[in-house]
């Protein structure tokens, strides 16, 4: 009685251990990237000031968590939600879309091909003038 307790035991203890441990199939490699804003920007809520930062995209589930790091000056970091995304082509530019409102400048897109994806933010609804700004990706690493 007690080995097919113990039987049991290491049998359900194996079966658990193997459903919350991470499968290859699901693991993604985050979109992650640095740029360089040469004037503050409104991104959503907001306030971005100009300099460099790094990005990731941690994008599971219906909304994903972009966080912005500033890499010059005083230190900041910005946690933003993506509600919107869309498909990138592969002949797409990495870049940032800004449009210009009489508030300021404000994202309203970052494309990002390189991972197949397109964030789009939401910009006051006012008469707005589009501008473009360069970014660099960090290609994905390779499975080791």
């Amino acid at each position: 009685m007690t080995s097919i307790r113990k039987f049991v035991y290491a049998t359900l203890l194996a079966a658990t251990s193997l459903n919350f441990a991470p499968s290859l199939a699901s693991a993604q490699e985050k979109a992650h990237g640095k740029f360089t804003l040469t004037h503050d920007v409104h991104w959503q809520n907001a306030l971005v000031p100009a300099g460099d930062y790094r990005f990731s995209l941690d994008s599971d589930g219906v909304a994903g968590l972009l966080t912005l790091s500033k890499l010059s000056g005083a230190r900041t970091g910005f946690l933003l939600m993506v509600h919107d995304a869309d498909e990138a082509k592969p002949s797409d530019p990495s870049r940032l879309v800004l449009r210009t409102t009489p508030e300021g400048s404000y994202v309203s897109a970052m494309q990002l091909p390189e991972f197949g994806i397109t964030l789009n933010f939401a910009v006051p609804s006012q008469a707005t003038e589009k501008q473009m700004a360069r970014t660099t990706t960090m290609p994905p690493a390779s499975a080791q």
